[in-house]
């Protein structure tokens, strides 16, 4: 779907729809691998998680870095900043995601 919305046009609903689907997949990857997503009966924040999953081993500092880089542009399309990123990054972000999700599969 991000894809598409990226071909017409739409860098920013592109955004955050990858984002939504990078989340999930985070998440999953949390229960996957024992590690908690809420703490005091309230759910993480996709960022928690992401660094709960490089202590656990599940991936390393620099895959961690990628995934915040995400949620960073995911953010500024969220918040209407939308001339903080372009076309091209969208692209690398959707791309991005997907390898990341077939080489971590939840």
């Amino acid at each position: 779907m991000a894809g598409g919305l990226l071909a017409k046009g739409y860098k920013d609903a592109a955004a955050v729809i990858i984002e939504t689907s990078l989340e999930v997949h985070v998440r999953a990857l949390c229960v996957k691998n024992g590690v908690t997503t809420a703490v005091a009966g309230r759910p993480k924040k996709a960022d928690t998680m992401n660094a709960d999953l490089k202590r656990a081993g599940v991936y390393d500092g620099l895959q961690q870095k990628q995934v915040t880089a995400w949620m960073d542009l995911r953010n500024k399309a969220a918040h209407g900043n939308y001339g903080d990123y372009d076309d091209d990054q969208v692209r690398l972000f959707i791309d991005g995601v997907q390898a990341f999700m077939m080489k971590y599969p939840a």
